[in-house]
């Protein structure tokens, strides 16, 4: 038996896992309707894809949300977990489960996938045979991995990074790259038996004022990390910045390096996808402002030539989203995209090419650090703030890298901290920005853009 299989026979030896079957499993994602991989509609569809959010407590109203999407002309179903499980802690999402059945008040606030058991939750997933992907936020989704695709469910957002510095302060980082490891290898271990599982990193960060190159930085190397265990389908993405340019130059950056760096390690004949989140930031409380932003991501996500949008909804100022309001939003997005023709080409050679420099000096000194495997000199990249995510709460990163946006509402850096960019970027970064105002005013100047779209 492999080290891997060793692992696993751990792993799924858990109180709340009820006999797990891994020949059944295999089985079943051998024989799987192709329609339940979304790595198989990437490569069949003629449009961009597009997928809600949503996740509720019991079957029941989950598959009520489902037949709503569905209704809706939904391409992607959302699996969101609860934030219990989330910090793998199962008996709280079981006790609040049993509490939300019986006085039918949603007592989670996401689906536990693993208290439900993936027998009972494959039923739904193939009943709407349409591809499904895990939301979740876990740094150690190594069980809730296990227990997703044994469901159905073929594509895992999610990574070391992208999954712990927007949402943890204190799990350990070098822990989260070997849980997240184990999840490579098994999403690429069951890629042989069917289509492909997809792995899709989490491009939005803390989605407040994070720079384009931290934002590729992250996405590039997540990538390369689910490469090189032999994943070969995998999503890149970021979110709505608030500059349209910038985004569009982003777009243009990011797939032009995820070839680049996919052939740098031998690994050009894995499939690389664009994903691309509508709005991440404070929501306008006026929801006819809200929409027009959605409807304006919309239109960015075809100019860059998004694989998939994921939509928000008119309500996120009010609380959470109701089926309702996520059915509207997936059919006003299926609207615009398909009025949507003859966009034009959008290029900005001078930002494309200061962005690509930043990309690359950055992935540079990450290559270039003494650790023997690719996780470790991230982990020490990190460590070190040659990667600095602005506005992360985990207590590694560094937090000395300042950004705020210029006339033109583009991200720029003002502080690169030890953040490995060029003297000519630095200055070029620098020179668009109102540098002559008082300390205070820029603070003030930051905390109003985190409701920039209010």
């Amino acid at each position: 038996m492999s080290l891997l299989q060793e692992e696993r026979e751990i792993i799924l030896n858990n109180e709340y896992v009820d006999n797990f079957d891994f020949a059944e499993v295999e089985e079943f994602v051998k024989n799987a309707s192709k329609d339940l991989f979304i790595s198989y509609n990437f490569a069949k569809s003629n449009k961009m894809l597009v997928q809600p959010r949503g996740g509720f407590p019991t079957y029941n109203k989950m598959f009520a949300l489902y037949e709503f999407f569905v209704d809706a002309n939904v391409d992607v179903l959302p699996c969101t977990i609860d934030s219990n499980t989330r910090l793998n802690d199962y008996a709280t999402s079981k006790k609040m489960l049993r509490l939300s059945e019986e006085n039918e008040v949603d007592m989670l606030n996401g689906y536990p996938l693993v208290n439900h058991g993936y027998r009972t939750t494959r039923k739904m997933m193939t009943h709407f045979n349409k591809p499904i992907s895990l939301r979740h936020g876990t740094p150690d989704a190594r069980l809730l991995i296990e227990t997703a695709i044994a469901s159905g469910i073929f594509e895992i957002e999610g990574g070391p990074i992208t999954y712990l510095l927007p949402y943890s302060k204190n799990f350990p980082l070098d822990k989260a790259f070997l849980y997240w490891k184990y999840v490579e290898r098994v999403c690429a271990k069951y890629s042989g038996l069917n289509e492909p599982i997809n792995r899709e990193s989490f491009g939005p960060l803390t989605a407040t004022l994070v720079p384009p190159c931290i934002t590729i930085v992250i996405q590039l190397l997540e990538m390369l990390l689910s490469l090189e265990e032999g994943v070969k389908s995998f999503s890149v993405s970021f979110s709505q910045s608030g500059s349209m340019n910038q985004d569009i130059v982003m777009g243009a950056v990011i797939k032009k390096l995820a070839k680049h760096y996919a052939k740098e390690i031998n690994c050009e004949d894995a499939k690389v996808h664009l994903v691309y989140h509508q709005w991440m930031g404070a929501f306008p409380q006026n929801k006819d402002f809200a929409e027009q932003l959605i409807n304006m991501s919309t239109v960015i996500a075809s100019m860059v030539g998004a694989d998939k949008i994921i939509t928000k909804t008119r309500e996120e100022a009010s609380g959470i989203p109701t089926k309702e309001a996520n059915a509207k939003t997936v059919a006003n997005t299926q609207y615009t995209l398909r009025i949507l023709n003859g966009l034009p080409n959008i290029v900005d050679e001078e930002e494309e090419e200061i962005l690509t420099e930043e990309v690359m000096s950055i992935m540079e000194a990450v290559f270039n650090d003494p650790a023997d495997t690719l996780w470790r000199k991230v982990f020490n990249s990190i460590k070190n703030g040659i990667i600095d995510v602005p506005f992360s709460p985990h207590i590694i990163n560094n937090n000395e890298m300042i950004t705020i946006r210029d006339a033109n509402k583009n991200i720029r850096i003002i502080k690169r901290g030890k953040v490995p960019i060029s003297d000519r970027c630095y200055e070029y970064e620098k020179s668009k920005c109102d540098l002559t105002k008082d300390t205070t005013s820029i603070v003030n100047d930051i905390i109003h853009d985190i409701g920039i779209m209010q």
